[in-house]
Formats: structure tokens, sequence, C-alpha cells
């Protein structure tokens, strides 16, 4: 199948900006008593909708306790987020770049209410013709709907889509959609992307050619 459409998740993919989630997630759960470490973050909460990583941590509290909770930390990361710049990661930058020039339709999908405030923060909101964030979808990921979605703004089929991601549920999400994947290995965990279609440390590892392949073969 041709390579028409892009999928990029942002946060771990686009933007770093899990140390400004870890830092809300640890503050907001340390006030509920709970330790939290990156192993919790990542096995966790790392790519799942706010209220989902909430309730994985915090079994003991009611529905409505943690909502309060998620809502907590959604207050501290937007804190963070105004405070602090948001650093890129280069390469990814640069492959967006490429991919558009060669007319490949660009998706941006996140599990994150913020996206939008974080594309347009890093001044690369209008360089995605979809942009699909955790205000669109109710099924967070392991669930494909958030890929479904952003492949049918572009109407496009799964099929004709890489999808770009660097956490296991992400990964998962892809694989479950039937979307060719690459799989960003940020945190020397490569066993939990082990449904990527190709999994790399960094973006400079692929070219648009090597993506055109991995969409071919999938």
């Amino acid at each position: 199948m041709q390579l028409k459409g892009a999928i990029f998740d942002l946060d771990g993919v686009v933007v770093n900006t899990v140390p400004l989630h870890f830092k809300a997630w640890k503050r907001m759960f340390e006030e509920y008593g709970h330790t939290f470490t990156m192993d919790d973050y990542l096995a966790k909460v790392d790519g799942r909708p706010r209220m989902e990583g909430a309730a994985a941590i915090l079994t003991e509290l009611s529905f409505e306790q943690v909502m309060e909770a998620g809502n907590k930390k959604q207050s501290y990361f937007v804190e963070y987020l105004e405070a602090d710049p948001i650093v890129t990661f280069p390469s990814t930058i640069s492959l967006i770049h490429e991919l558009e020039a060669r007319g490949v339709k660009l998706a941006a999908a996140s599990s994150s209410k913020n996206a939008t405030r974080i594309l347009q923060k890093i001044d690369m909101l209008d360089k995605f013709a979809v942009n699909v964030s955790g205000n669109d979808f109710k099924k967070g990921k392991p669930d494909p709907e958030i890929f479904l979605m952003a492949a049918s703004k572009m109407g496009l089929k799964p099929s004709e889509c890489i999808v770009f991601e660097d956490a296991k549920s992400g990964v998962d999400a892809a694989h479950n959609g039937h979307f060719p994947c690459i799989g960003i290995d940020r945190h020397n965990n490569a066993a939990a992307l082990k449904t990527a279609d190709k999994i790399v440390k960094d973006l400079d590892e692929v070219t648009v050619d090597d993506i055109i392949k991995i969409v071919e073969e999938h």
C-alpha cells in the first residue's frame, strides 16, 4: 500500500514533555501518599488519557476523587507548560518537513487535552492538516480510536498511514487498528514496543524511503 498519511503522537515523539508530565504526576500522586517512579510512569500512565492514568495508581479512591486528582495533575502540568520552554526533537521536526515536501498528509494524535496548546507554543499547529487530541475521542489507547479518527479525517485507510509512537499503549493502539507503526524507544524499553513494525532510538535512524518501504511491506 502506498504511503499517503503520517500520524504523530506528540509527547515523546514531537516534543519532550515527558519531564513536565512526570513532574506533574509525581507532585499529585505524592499528595495522595503514593510514591511515583519513572517505571510507574512508563507502565501505567504514559500515553493514556489523564483519568485512566490517575485511576491506575489511585485504586483506593472513588470515581469523583480520581477525577479531582486528574484535574490537579492537569493544573500542575499547565503551570509547568507555561513556565518552562518546550523541547522538540529535531529529527522529528525534520521528518515532518520532509514528509510534507513529499506530499504526505500529516496528523497529530495525542491523548493529551493540551495538544493544541503545545503545537501552538512550538509553532507547528499549521503543519498538521488534522489534530486529534484527548478532547475528541472516548476510548483511550491501546484502543485504536484516536488513530482511526485521524486517518478518517485525512480520508485515508490505516494501511495508507504510518504511526509514530513512543509509548507501549500507543504502539499497541496502532497495532490494534492495523496501522504500520514505528516505535521510538526513548527509555530503553524496546520490549514494550514489540508490536511496532520497526523500533528506533530516534527518527534520525529512518528516511522517508525507509518509511515508504515499511508501509508497503506491512
